[in-house]
C-alpha cells in the first residue's frame, strides 16, 4: 500500500524533532479537530479527528460522555443513557460514545491559523516531554558537556539537545571555565518546568569521582568492584573506599591501574586533585585504620553510644593522621561516619598538647626576640676641640670691592666664542717671547 505525501511529511517531522510518528500524528489530529471546531462547530463540542494511513482525508467524531439524568447539563458533550444506547447498545454510565460528523476539506484562514498554533504548541510540548524522560534516566550519572556561557559564577553547558546550568556551589573553586571547554559533569537533578526540563549539573559532587572511576575501571562497570563510601573536598582531596566482590581481585590495584594509568586519567579531569583509594572493611576498626592512611594507627578505642573513636598514633605519625589543616582526619570522619579524636600514644589528647606546644614556642620566640636586640651601651664622652683651642677675637680682613660695570657696557660688549684658532692666536705671542 502506497503512503500518502501527507503521512510522509509527518514522518519527516518526526525524524527532525526526534519524536515518534504516533506523537506527531496525534498532534496533527488535534490540530484538525481544533480547526473543524473553529470553522464548522462550536467551542463547547468535544471533537476527535482520525487520519487514515493511505489517504489524506480525516474522519471527525463528536465525543459524548454518558451521564445519569440528574447530572445532565450540556447536550454538546453529554448524553443520557437512553440516548446513548441508540448509538451503542452496550453503552454504560461513565463511558463515551461517538457520532461521526461530515468532513470538510475547505478551512478558512482563521481555522488554518488555529491549526498551526496547535501543531507548534503540541510539538513543543512533546519535545519537552521527550527530553525530560531522556535526561531523567541520566540523573545521578556522568555526562559530557561543552561550556556555552559563563555569566558571573554560573556556567551554562550544552549537553547536546538541551542546556544545563552549573550554579556556584557546584563548581570547583580552583577551576576557571571558558567558552568551548569540554567537561565531564555529574547530573544532580532533572526537574520539569513550564519552560521545559531544568537540568542542574555539578563538578563538586563526590559522586563525580565515583562516576569517573566507573568510566575508567572496567571492574567497577562490570560490578566486580564497588565503591562503598566516598568523601570529598572539591579541588583539594578525595577519599574513596572500594571493595571487591570477586575472590582474588585487588580492588585498590584495579582502580589505580598499571603504573597508575587509570587514576591518572581521573586526575586529569579533576585539575590534579589528590585521591586516596583505601580498602573497605566491615570491621569498623580496620576501616578507620585504612581511612586514615597514609598514617599508621597503633590503637583505636570505640564509643558505640556516641559513635566516636579515639585513635592512638605515634609521635612520628601525628602530623600524617591529622593532615594539613585537619583535612585527613576530617575526610576520614566523613567517609566512615564516625567522629574521630586523634591522640598521641599514651592517651594524651593532641589538641591539649598542641596548645601547650604553641605556648612554649611562643615563649621561646619572645625570648629570642629579647636576646636578639642589641645591648644599650653608654657612649664615651668626646671632648670638644673648640673648647681646647683659644678663641681668636681678631676681626676678619675687609672684603675687596669689585667695581660695578654699567649695564650698557655689558649689553654692548661682544663676547666672541672661544675656538681653537683663538687659543692658538693668544698663545702665539707668549711662545715668541719665550723664544
Amino acid at each position: 500500500m502506497s503512503q500518502s505525501p501527507f503521512l510522509a511529511a509527518i514522518e519527516q517531522i518526526a525524524d527532525e524533532k526526534g519524536l515518534t510518528k504516533e506523537a506527531v500524528l496525534e498532534t496533527v489530529e488535534a490540530a484538525i479537530a481544533a480547526a473543524y471546531r473553529k470553522e464548522y462547530g462550536n467551542p463547547h463540542q468535544n471533537l476527535r479527528a482520525q487520519i487514515g494511513e493511505s489517504t489524506d482525508d480525516a474522519q471527525i467524531y463528536q465525543v459524548f460522555t454518558i451521564v445519569p439524568k440528574e447530572e445532565f447539563e450540556d447536550e454538546n458533550h453529554q448524553k443520557l443513557l437512553a440516548d446513548a444506547k441508540k448509538i451503542n447498545k452496550k453503552a454504560k454510565v461513565g463511558e463515551t460514545v461517538e457520532i461521526e460528523l461530515e468532513y470538510h476539506k475547505d478551512f478558512g484562514r482563521i481555522a488554518a491559523q488555529t491549526a498551526k498554533q496547535v501543531v507548534i504548541q503540541r510539538l513543543r510540548e512533546a519535545e519537552r516531554q521527550m527530553l525530560y524522560e531522556e535526561f531523567k534516566t541520566k540523573e545521578n550519572q556522568v555526562v559530557n558537556g561543552v561550556v556555552q556561557q559563563v555569566e558571573g559564577d554560573t556556567v551554562t553547558l550544552n549537553l547536546g539537545k538541551i542546556n544545563a546550568i552549573m550554579p556556584p556551589p557546584e563548581r570547583i573553586p580552583s577551576e576557571r571555565h571558558f567558552t568551548g571547554q569540554r567537561l565531564k559533569v555529574f547530573v544532580t537533578s532533572v526537574e520539569e518546568t513550564g519552560r521545559g526540563p531544568r537540568i542542574v549539573v555539578s563538578r563538586a559532587h563526590p559522586n563525580l569521582v565515583a562516576g569517573l572511576f566507573m568510566l575508567e575501571v572496567p571492574e567497577i562497570a562490570a560490578g566486580t568492584v564497588v565503591t562503598k563510601a566516598i568523601a570529598r573536598e572539591a579541588g583539594s582531596r578525595t577519599k574513596m573506599a572500594v571493595q571487591a566482590l570477586q575472590m582474588g581481585l585487588d580492588p585498590v590495584g584495579s582502580c589505580v591501574g598499571q603504573r597508575g594509568t587509570r587514576v591518572q586519567a581521573v586526575l586529569s579531569e579533576l585539575s590534579e586533585e589528590k585521591i586516596d583509594i583505601v580498602l573497605w572493611d566491615d570491621d569498623i576498626k580496620k576501616f578507620i585504620t585504612n581511612s586514615l592512611s597514609p598514617a599508621k594507627v597503633d590503637k583505636i578505642e570505640l564509643d558505640l553510644k556516641e559513635r566516636r573513636a579515639r585513635v592512638h598514633v605515634g609521635e612520628d605519625q601525628l602530623s600524617l593522621a591529622i593532615g594539613k589543616g585537619g583535612q585527613n582526619v576530617r575526610l576520614a570522619s566523613k567517609m566512615t561516619g564516625w567522629g574521630l579524636d586523634i591522640v598521641r600514644e599514651g592517651g594524651e589528647d593532641t589538641r591539649g598538647r598542641k596548645d601547650e606546644k604553641n605556648k612554649a614556642d611562643t615563649k621561646q620566640e619572645k625570648v629570642k626576640e629579647v636576646s636578639s636586640e642589641p645591648e644599650e651601651t653608654t657612649p664615651e664622652p668626646v671632648e670638644s676641640v673648640a673648647q681646647e683651642q683659644p678663641i681668636d677675637e681678631t676681626p676678619p680682613p675687609p672684603i675687596a670691592q669689585v667695581p660695578e660695570t654699567p649695564e650698557e657696557e655689558l649689553r654692548t660688549e661682544n663676547i666672541e666664542p672661544r675656538t681653537e684658532n683663538s687659543v692658538e692666536e693668544k698663545s702665539t705671542p707668549q711662545s715668541k717671547k719665550e723664544e
